[in-house]
């Protein structure tokens, strides 16, 4: 907790994320990078200019039958300047331990083919650093409560919102906000 707000207040003080609104900020979503589940380098500025999903996920929780609607989604949109990208976090204890466990049960179970992370935690002072990123700037929404917790990103890198493990990835809700973006 004490790390986290000191390196809170490093990256005000340095000058990177402005204390007054979310919108003035000069990082974007684009600025980050991950390993793939392949443990390849796995950059969102390769994304630049494409509205990105972003979703923590976990192959044994009971919200794991979204990787359904979460292909489907990949599936409608992969070619309109849409990414999404899953996120298998054990944050919650309810993932495997290794990554190629992760990606066989997803191709094998849900026919899973969007790009996918390591394994990566996602909240608290371990979190990537895309995700004490999001938390800076846009709040405590997006920090996930659970698996499954969406976050939407805009053609400009910013989070325009999030999706609690409640609202499914082919909902109208969620579908209506990407059309929106697109």
């Amino acid at each position: 907790m004490i790390r986290a707000m000191l390196y809170s207040l490093f990256l005000i003080f340095a000058g990177l994320f402005p204390s007054n609104t979310a919108d003035s900020y000069t990082l974007n979503a684009y600025d980050f990078s991950f390993k793939d589940i392949d443990g390849n380098d796995l950059k969102f500025k390769d994304y630049k200019g494409k509205v990105l999903l972003i979703v923590n996920v976990a192959s044994k929780c009971g919200f794991t039958g979204q990787y359904e609607g979460l292909q489907s989604v990949w599936d409608k949109y992969k070619d309109k300047d849409f990414v999404l990208i899953g996120i298998p976090s054990n944050d919650f204890y309810q993932e495997y331990k290794d990554e190629k466990d992760v990606k066989n049960f997803c191709e094998l179970t849900f026919g899973v083919n969007f790009p996918m992370t390591s394994i990566t935690a996602v909240r608290g002072s371990d979190a990537h650093e895309f995700y004490k990123w999001a938390k800076l700037t846009y709040g405590n929404k997006t920090v996930p409560k659970w698996n499954f917790h969406k976050i939407l990103i805009n053609r400009e890198g910013k989070i325009v919102d999030t999706f609690s493990s409640m609202t499914k990835p082919d909902s109208l809700k969620v579908t209506s906000k990407i059309d929106s973006l697109l």
